[in-house]
């Protein structure tokens, strides 16, 4: 069992409307949502963040901040983020070849040095003590404006708040999430851990 138990997704009847937003990106409103209702001031709050961050702007794209929350999330140790992201990522388009090499993103032809320079900055960025430097600083506005990079720090942040809450919790991981995280992510070691429900 997690930490706290999830409600049932009709206890707040706001969150529930704005938790569609997730049937979208995942399939299905997450465990941790449905544990944030418990105040449902959270989850309101963290579901119209999660929007925001989130959005199409422009260059960074859909599949593209998901992968920036992988490496995000990859870097603090949370299953349970590690799987929500690299689902996302393969609903909203990321290419086959990122999906299946993304723990090589740093070597492998299929990313760009624009998506070099946004994941290393994830995961310098989520890193205690966090890691930013000149360099990576550099090579961040060498390909990206001030606007975009304010994105892609969104997106690192709103994840350093999904790994803290998922990992401390405990989050139950749903299923769809698992066979996603054992299909791109389970070559590499990837396992539930924690998350199975039996932690707690």
């Amino acid at each position: 069992m997690p930490l706290v138990t999830p409600l049932n997704a009709e206890h707040d009847l706001e969150t529930k409307e704005l938790a569609i937003f997730f049937n979208e990106t995942l399939g299905f409103c997450p465990n941790s949502v449905l544990t944030m209702q418990r105040r449902p001031a959270i989850s309101k709050a963290f579901i119209n963040l999660n929007k925001a961050v989130m959005a199409n702007e422009g260059r960074v794209t859909f599949a593209l901040k998901r992968m920036i929350a992988w490496v995000s999330s990859n870097a603090t140790g949370c299953r349970y983020c590690q799987a929500h992201a690299i689902r996302a990522s393969e609903r909203y388009g990321a290419e086959q070849e990122q999906l299946d090499n993304i723990w090589e993103y740093r070597t492998h032809p299929a990313f760009n040095e624009a998506e070099r320079a946004a994941l290393d900055f994830s995961l310098a960025a989520s890193q205690v003590p966090n890691a930013v430097d000149g360099e990576i600083k550099r090579r961040l506005h060498d390909h990206w404006d001030d606007g975009e990079i304010v994105e892609i720090l969104g997106v690192i942040s709103l994840f350093g708040y999904l790994n803290r809450w998922n990992d401390s919790m405990g989050t139950t991981l749903e299923n769809d999430a698992i066979d996603s995280g054992n299909q791109y992510l389970g070559k590499h070691g990837f396992e539930v851990g924690k998350h199975d429900g039996s932690q707690y």
